[in-house]
Order: C-alpha cells, then sequence, then structure tokens
C-alpha cells in the first residue's frame, strides 16, 4: 500500500471529526473475546494502563486461579484486589456442583465490585464461560452491569461472549488464532503464557 497525501489527509479529517462528535463521557463496557490467546493479558493491560492513572481497580479471576498467574502476582503486590475461583478449567473438573458454588461465591464478589463508587474498573476474568456454563445467569450480569456507577468501567474476558453481551457493550473486540506454538509442540512458559 502506497502513500497517498490525499487519502491520509482524509482519513485525518474523519478522525478529527469521530473525536469532536465523541463527546459523552462515562465507563464503559468492554469484552475480549474469541479464541485467540491473550484475552486475559489484554485484559490486564488495562488494568495496568489505569493502575498508571492512579486509579482503583479489582480483578475477579474465574476459571483460572490454580495456578501460577504473573500478572496476578504482581498486580497483588500493588495492592490489587482479587478475587480467584481457583477451581481450574473445566476440564479438570470431577465435581461441577462445586464448580458451580465456587463461581457463584465469585459473582457475588464481582456483585460487590461492581457496585463500589471508589472503583474505576473491574477485570472480569473469563466470565463469559461461566454464562455458557449456566454458573451464572446472563439476565443477572447484565442487570448488574448496568446498575454499576456511571464512571465505572469493566473489562471482560474469555471465549463465546454471549450475543445479548456483546449487544450491551460499548466496544467488543475479537482475539483470532493465526498460529499458536502448542500446536507445534512449545510448552507453555512462564513469562510468556503464564
Amino acid at each position: 500500500m502506497s502513500y497517498n497525501p490525499k487519502k491520509q489527509k482524509q482519513h485525518k479529517e474523519n478522525v478529527e471529526k469521530a473525536v469532536e462528535n465523541a463527546q459523552e463521557e462515562r465507563g464503559q463496557v468492554l469484552i475480549i473475546t474469541g479464541n485467540g490467546k491473550g484475552k486475559t493479558t489484554a485484559g490486564f493491560g488495562n488494568i495496568v494502563r489505569a493502575l498508571g492513572h492512579k486509579q482503583d481497580v479489582a480483578v475477579v479471576q474465574f476459571v483460572k486461579g490454580v495456578g501460577e498467574c504473573g500478572e496476578r502476582k504482581l498486580l497483588e503486590s500493588r495492592g490489587v484486589p482479587f478475587h480467584t475461583m481457583a477451581t481450574g478449567f473445566s476440564w479438570n473438573s470431577e465435581d461441577k456442583a462445586k464448580d458451580k458454588l465456587a463461581a457463584q461465591q465469585a459473582w457475588q464478589q464481582a456483585k460487590v465490585w461492581l457496585q463500589d463508587p471508589e472503583l474505576d474498573m473491574v477485570l472480569l476474568d473469563e466470565l463469559t464461560y461461566m454464562i455458557t456454563w449456566d454458573f451464572i445467569d446472563l439476565d443477572e450480569v447484565i442487570t448488574t452491569l448496568k446498575q454499576r456507577p456511571k464512571e465505572m468501567s469493566v473489562i471482560i474476558t474469555g471465549r463465546a461472549a454471549h450475543r445479548e453481551l456483546k449487544e450491551y457493550a460499548d466496544t467488543v473486540s475479537e482475539v483470532r488464532p493465526e498460529k499458536h506454538a502448542f500446536h507445534q509442540g512449545l510448552k507453555a512458559r512462564k513469562g510468556l503464557d503464564w
């Protein structure tokens, strides 16, 4: 693609007009979904950005939490509150009722934080699975999001985000896989994958 000054100027004008038209200021709901790698890490990137601006944040981790998590270790050392479901991945489960109870307990903590006017951002990591598996009710999630403080932003990660959840969100990003080291026989690597 070659540089075209006329197209570049038009693009710049379009962007400037869009920026000028964006006048509403409030917290937002961002969903990071898809089958690709990096959804949780992208969610944590938003948390780190908010911390860099001296904002108050909290994290609920659904699904993950049994093993080491570099992001959690770092952020907890900085005083970020976490609630980790800590039941591991579904395919390791031998007790779905226990997993559902753990999901409900994590969701109760999420609801507390989603009502806290002192928090600027909450990350609900892997929440989409809880809805897909019927561990947490979709309507309750959407109602809770609608009732959060106006200035609070919420990041939701996980595969197969429900259509209604995506419709409610302000921004939906899909992470698409093109190639993954695991399929080439490479082991997950500390600092890169966890």
